[in-house]
């Protein structure tokens, strides 16, 4: 049986110089062909589309070649090189509307691709995700001074995730690259969005594409939850500024709402009784802990703010080393959590 993209460029060579005059209009025929610059439409003798010949084999219409780059094709290559299309999908819909053929009813045993931010998306790209340990990702976190945290269930790695900034061009073919995947989570465990941090595999620090972060599905309310307690948890912005805290007290649960406006609209569980929150030392960081605090004081809830000595916990981390970091958190608990959460570690 014919494949879509065989009968669409089998329908386009029965109209080669139509779709030559359409797509190369600077270009001109010449005998049994249409000559033109390149496949963009540049004046010039470069590029040749066969006008007249068999359906298929040597010699077949709607073949071309450009004489200076050697690229050649058929006509569906050529309108995809023309309109610059990051996908065949995009190419055959091109197709069908030139020949003015409907677009094929989707099959109805197949399910449709989920969009991207959306929840579907995020568990499946979760789904391909691997542990960390012993990958990039794992550096990356260890060049942070983030080691010895384990097989975290929370996090995993993906080692050619789809990259797209927000400025890239819809038709471009999206970047691959190395990332670490947080998972976020409702309060009862249910996968809700997904945190995409990509990585150079060179230097393993942020890659240097814009953003290096991005996060997809429903994140509002809900965070990247590590470690297990319902009555005792510590919250935040960062991955990197809560993983922090959980290297310096490793029994306590903690979740990074990964912006100050999540923080600031953080869930809260009705058996929550005692809410640490790192803020950020900076003016949003330290307006959405005061509503945070707020909002569990006013369900009955102790609100704890945990400030840094520079801009995170993390900045702490890196600069000060986890002894520091420990004796700088010290104080700021209370004497009952100090004294279980810390000496544990010989604080």
């Amino acid at each position: 049986m014919e494949s879509p993209a065989a009968t669409l460029a089998r329908r386009l060579a029965e109209e080669a110089e139509a779709v030559c005059r359409h797509y190369l209009p600077n270009g001109r025929r010449q005998g049994r062909y249409w000559i033109a610059g390149d496949v963009e439409n540049s004046p010039g003798r470069s590029l040749y589309v066969r006008l007249i010949g068999p359906a298929s084999g040597p010699g077949a219409a709607g073949r071309w070649t450009d004489a200076a780059t050697g690229a050649f094709g058929d006509l569906l290559d050529l309108i995809a090189a023309n309109r610059r299309h990051g996908s065949l999908r995009d190419t055959l819909d091109e197709a069908r509307r030139f020949l003015n053929l409907p677009r094929p009813a989707p099959v109805p045993t197949q399910a449709p691709p989920a969009p991207t931010r959306t929840v579907q998306a995020a568990r499946r790209l979760w789904a391909m995700g691997q542990p960390i340990v012993g990958t990039l990702a794992d550096r990356y976190l260890a060049a942070r001074g983030l080691t010895d945290l384990g097989a975290l269930p929370a996090l995993r790695y993906h080692p050619a995730c789809f990259h797209r900034g927000d400025d890239h061009p819809r038709a471009a073919p999206p970047q691959r690259w190395p990332a670490l995947l947080a998972k976020v989570t409702d309060l009862d465990g249910r996968l809700t969005g997904l945190h995409r941090t990509w990585i150079d595999p060179v230097s393993a620090g942020k890659a240097p594409v814009i953003p290096p972060r991005k996060a997809m599905g429903h994140l509002l309310g809900h965070g990247v939850r590590i470690g297990s307690g319902t009555d005792m948890l510590a919250a935040g912005e960062g991955l990197e500024t809560m993983l922090a805290l959980r290297r310096a007290v490793p029994v306590l649960p903690i979740v990074a709402a990964l912006s100050a406006s999540h923080l600031a609209a953080l869930t809260l569980s009705a058996a929550l009784r005692r809410l640490y929150i790192a803020a950020d030392r900076d003016a949003a960081g330290l307006a959405a802990a005061d509503r945070l605090a707020t909002r569990a004081a006013a369900e009955g809830i102790e609100a704890i703010r945990l400030l840094p000595r520079l801009g995170d916990f993390n900045d702490d981390l890196v600069t000060f080393g986890l002894s520091d970091l420990r004796a700088h958190l010290r104080p700021q608990l209370t004497p009952e959590d100090a004294g279980t959460l810390l000496t544990q570690h010989g604080d």
